[in-house]
C-alpha cells in the first residue's frame, strides 16, 4: 500500500462494548474534562459519512449522531460534544455501534479525571 493511492482500510461497522462519561471532572477544562473519545481514521480517497449509536441497559438505543470524516483524515469525536438528536448522559453507562459507507479504522479512548491522579485507556474498537 502506498500514502500516494486510494486504499480500503479498515472496515464498515465497529462496536466499543464499554463507555462511561463520569458525570464530573477534576482539573481545568477541556484538556482535563473527563470523557469519551472515538477516533476514526480515513485513509481512503472518498469522504466517510459516519453513524453512530448508543446502547444502554435501561432504556432504548440513542441515535444516530452522524458527522463526516474527510477522505485522508482523522476526527476525534468526543461523545461529551454529541448533541443531536440528544446529549450523551454522564454517569451512565453505554455501548456503542459505530457504521460508515466506506471503511475506517476506529479507536476509542476515555479520560477519566474524577482523582487528582488522571487515568487515560484507550484499545481498539471491534470490527464487525
Amino acid at each position: 500500500m502506498s500514502l500516494s493511492e486510494p486504499t480500503s482500510l479498515g472496515r464498515r461497522c465497529w462496536a466499543i462494548a464499554e463507555g462511561y462519561i463520569p458525570a464530573w471532572s477534576n482539573g481545568p477544562e477541556p484538556e482535563l474534562q473527563s470523557h469519551e473519545t472515538c477516533c476514526i481514521l480515513n485513509a481512503g480517497s472518498t469522504d466517510a459519512a459516519i453513524t453512530l449509536t448508543l446502547y444502554f441497559e435501561d432504556r432504548d438505543p440513542q441515535g444516530p449522531y452522524r458527522f463526516t470524516v474527510p477522505a485522508r483524515r482523522t476526527c476525534h469525536k468526543r461523545f461529551n460534544d454529541l448533541e443531536v438528536p440528544a446529549p450523551v448522559p454522564r454517569g451512565v453507562g453505554f455501548s456503542c455501534v459505530i457504521e460508515s459507507d466506506v471503511p475506517v479504522v476506529v479507536q476509542h479512548t476515555r479520560l477519566d479525571s474524577r482523582q487528582a491522579e488522571n487515568s487515560i485507556m484507550t484499545t481498539i474498537a471491534y470490527p464487525l
